[in-house]
């Protein structure tokens, strides 16, 4: 409905999985941000991007709970491509502020 006039848009559905968004005031995300800025040394900045993960939606319906979706991976990796890379820098970084995203998760919801 948004389109130009000049545009013709069709829409093809490809699965029946649901979109899910990370609510940024949920106590998860700002142990998340939390975590992130201790292990990056600045905060994490929100960003409406991903993949196709439709099971999350369905986490929150069934399990009533929240998912978090922690991404340590570039746009410059690559995802899913003939080249898919992922560097060792942010492997490591990924291992540090996993568990720190635990702990403060853990502290924030006592």
């Amino acid at each position: 409905s948004i389109a130009p006039k000049s545009v013709k848009v069709k829409v093809t559905p490809h699965h029946g999985g649901q979109g899910y968004v990370t609510p940024i005031d949920s106590v998860g995300y700002r142990a998340a941000n939390k975590a992130y800025t201790e292990t990056f040394g600045v905060p994490a900045i929100p960003v409406r991007s991903g993949g196709s993960i439709p099971i999350v939606a369905l986490f929150e319906k069934e399990l009533k709970s929240k998912t978090i979706l922690m991404g340590f991976g570039l746009d410059s990796d690559a995802i899913h491509s003939p080249n898919e890379h992922f560097g060792v820098f942010n492997y490591l970084k990924g291992i540090e502020t996993i568990p720190l995203f635990y702990k403060y998760f853990t502290e924030m919801t006592k």
